[in-house]
């Protein structure tokens, strides 16, 4: 794929990393594969979670094309310069196409990037993942790469403002690289599961204790945050979906 955009983007955000005085914890970098095919599968904690997890694969010399959300790609702005860097659109009414499209990057080579929860968490703790992942990289024949984000959400993150201010650490753990069959996707999406808490544990009990004090909001409640618990996060995620179809329903009738 021929890339203009991405190079200049990776060193603009580079620039705006250091502005911000942001503090990164890398671990694990190398396991993500220098070449052929490679589905990286990250947590969802924040609308930036995409900028900051193409650095995980930064050190190997790929470019992550992320599978997101087909309002980003509508964006009168977003939209163009998310085709310029060849990122993926999901449309959830038609999935397959996008999964089809996720394959032949793979096959092709590309390092691709998902979100199993396909939402962002906002207990900040792993939500249910779907098989897209397991399913994807097993059709492909790749690896399947767990990917930890975390301080990302203090900058943008549902139900909170924006905040960029200077000095935070933005912690981005990668485990080993898994490698589904696809003969029982959801036993192997329950492993992917498992250990990406196991790496998301380890990354929260692993940052800086200073900024995360307890009864922080961005900290999961198991861990004496403020964040809302799975339970609580569960029934403010049907609320938002109920809010969304009512809108939707109102714009048809007008």
């Amino acid at each position: 794929m021929r890339d203009l955009t991405y190079p200049p983007i990776i060193v603009t955000a580079k620039v705006a990393f250091r502005a911000l005085g942001q503090r990164f914890q890398l671990t694990g970098t190398e396991q993500v594969p220098r070449t052929g095919g490679v589905l990286l599968a990250y947590n969802h904690i924040g609308y930036v979670d995409f900028i900051y997890g193409g650095l995980a694969a930064n050190p190997s010399g790929r470019l992550v094309r992320f599978m997101a959300k087909h309002d980003l790609f509508a964006h009168r702005y977003v939209g163009p310069l998310m085709r310029s860097l060849h990122h993926i659109e999901v449309d959830r009414g038609a999935g397959e196409a996008s999964a089809r499209t996720a394959v032949e990057y793979l096959r092709a080579g590309e390092a691709v990037g998902i979100f199993p929860e396909a939402t962002i968490s906002r207990a900040m703790e792993l939500k249910e993942f779907k098989t897209g992942a397991v399913r994807i990289a097993a059709e492909a024949g790749v690896p399947l790469v767990p990917v930890i984000l975390w301080g990302t959400q203090r900058m943008m993150t549902k139900d909170h403002p924006r905040d960029f201010s200077r000095g935070k650490t933005i912690a981005i753990r990668v485990g080993e690289p898994l490698h589904p069959t696809g003969a029982d996707p959801v036993a192997e999406t329950a492993e992917l599961h498992r250990v990406m808490s196991r790496l998301l544990d380890e990354t929260i009990r692993a940052y800086p204790a200073d900024e995360q004090p307890p009864g922080s909001w961005w900290l999961p409640a198991s861990y004496g945050g403020g964040a809302p618990t799975l339970e609580e996060a569960a029934r403010l995620d049907a609320e938002e979906q109920r809010a969304r179809a009512a809108r939707r329903a109102a714009r048809d009738d007008s």
